[in-house]
């Protein structure tokens, strides 16, 4: 073991001491200590999930990049585990960089990531190379393989990138080869997946590309995953530096699902795409499948133009991931529902149908814009922070739409977060501007919500420092992290206009 890894498995020891259970959500995997971003290696192996993830223990700021490691057997409740790699070769000494895993048939557990490093130029400077390379393990403990990096640079296609060259998904296959998909820039500054492809896992070829942007979503396409689900093959990319288009995408770094069927040379043929998740905080998924054969995605939740802002000086951790996801696809669409097994965790059920929830109408004439506006409605059982909440939301009179529909929570006097339905606009915004952060960052998002009659299901997941918003059944999902004091656990409904309401409300423990 290296003296790097020596110290990092030493620090998050210690100083993980000094965090509580409290401090931490209760379902979503956090950083052991320090900072976490990408999930990495997201695989079951010998009975439990494995995740591994980014990894600064020395700080809540990103950093060189080290591998976390914490294990489940029901990916609600994480166990942590030491760290498993840090920068310590020449080949990765500017960090370890996100990757994925795999099983062998040997029983070895396979890392698969990106080693961060430089070199010289020509007329003098140094510029940054991504190569990718391995790692054995039994589940515990890892050592990097002594013929890193098993893919090259000069393994790339002419005019790819040597920069941006990162995060391998690895593949067994069903003829007990090996695939790696790989996140690449090529010549035109957009992003594409390139295939590279092996009979043992250690010695690469490249074999094409899968998919290209060409342009169209955001340029470097970063962290793929690729698998099968309903009939259909659906590749997931985290896209940097997108252009917004509607509601469907949003500036900056955003998520992309693309749905279609592979072609005779192994390329994707698109059929559909849209974001994975249309909140404030999504970014680099993986997935996994499960031991009963469901396909489940776990994110990080958070974003990269707000990750440092959002830095709070009495945290001892940043960075979290989100609630498992169970996927599925239904008419070219990816939808998304909480892992069934959080329903075995609700307690205390509150119901309450058909209640109306009415406001003044008039008060758009005074600031339409204004969605903090109107009178606010509790309800006895309804508050909490660890909260899994149902509000079926329809119009009292078919024939005459309301102008918004208000949820508010996390809230205490002049602290609250929300999300806003507008029928007429059928556009649904969470809202976290009044959660308490002193920062000018990203605070909204809106999503485009087909509804012919106006009514909308929304599911929300809270926990302590999170809100999920699943849609429809999950057609879609907007998520947020907030760190809004924990004290803040009201819950409220205001209508600009007239609706009727269900509430189905758990407590989550």
């Amino acid at each position: 073991m290296s003296e790097v890894l020596r110290e990092a498995k030493k620090y998050e020891e210690l100083t993980g001491r000094t965090i509580t259970p409290a401090e931490r959500p209760l379902f979503h995997l956090s950083s052991r200590v320090g900072w976490m971003n990408d999930p990495n290696g997201f695989s079951f192996y010998q009975g439990k999930y494995h995740m591994f993830y980014q990894y600064h223990p020395y700080g809540i700021i990103w950093g060189p990049m080290h591998w976390g490691h914490a294990v489940s057997r029901d990916l609600l409740h994480w166990e942590y585990l030491p760290a498993v790699m840090g920068p310590d070769e020449p080949y990765d000494m500017d960090g370890c960089f996100s990757g994925s895993a795999v099983v062998l048939p040997d029983g070895r557990h396979l890392l698969m990531y990106t080693g961060v490093s430089s070199e010289g130029l020509p007329g003098g400077g140094r510029s940054v190379i991504q190569q990718q390379c391995i790692a054995f393990g039994d589940g515990i403990d890892y050592e990097k393989y002594p013929g890193n990096p098993v893919i090259t640079t000069d393994m790339l296609p002419e005019g790819a990138s040597r920069i941006d060259f990162r995060d391998p998904k690895i593949l067994r296959m069903a003829d007990g080869s090996y695939q790696a998909l790989l996140g690449s820039r090529p010549a035109d500054g957009s992003g594409q997946i390139l295939i590279y492809q092996s009979k043992d896992a250690v010695h690469w070829e490249y074999k094409g590309i899968l998919a290209k942007n060409m342009g169209r979503y955001g340029l470097m396409w970063e962290c793929p995953d690729f698998f099968e689900l309903d009939g259909k093959h659906v590749l997931l990319v985290s896209p940097q530096d997108m252009l917004p288009e509607g509601f469907e995408y949003h500036n900056g770094n955003g998520t992309l699902a693309v749905i279609g069927h592979l072609n005779e040379d192994g390329s994707l043929c698109e059929e559909a795409n849209q974001s994975i998740d249309y909140g404030i905080d999504f970014y680099a998924p993986q997935t996994v499948l499960s031991e009963d054969g469901r396909r489940i995605m776990i994110g990080w939740l958070q974003n990269w133009d707000t990750a440092s802002a959002m830095r709070e000086e009495k945290l001892k951790w940043l960075g979290q991931m989100s609630i498992p996801r169970e996927l599925s696809i239904i008419d070219n669409r990816l939808y998304q529902k909480p892992i069934r097994e959080l329903e075995a965790h609700r307690q205390n059920k509150t119901v309450y149908q058909n209640e109306l929830i009415a406001g003044d109408e008039e008060i758009t004439k005074v600031d339409p814009t204004d969605d903090t506006q109107g009178k606010d409605r509790t309800f006895p059982g309804v508050k909490g922070r660890c909260v899994d909440m149902t509000v079926r939301i329809r119009p009292e009179d078919p024939e005459k739409l309301f102008d918004r529909f208000t949820i508010k929570f996390a809230a205490a006097g002049a602290r609250f977060s929300m999300i806003n339905w507008r029928p007429k606009e059928q556009v649904l915004k969470i809202d976290r501007k009044f959660s308490g952060s002193r920062r000018a960052i990203i605070h909204q998002r809106r999503a485009l919500v087909p509804s012919e009659d106006g009514s909308i299901s929304i599911r929300l997941i809270l926990d302590r420092f999170s809100v999920e918003a699943f849609v429809n059944d999950g057609r879609q999902v907007l998520s947020a992290v907030l760190y809004t004091d924990q004290e803040a656990d009201g819950i409220s409904f205001t209508c600009r206009g007239k609706a009727r309401v269900d509430i189905e409300k758990y407590d989550l423990i």
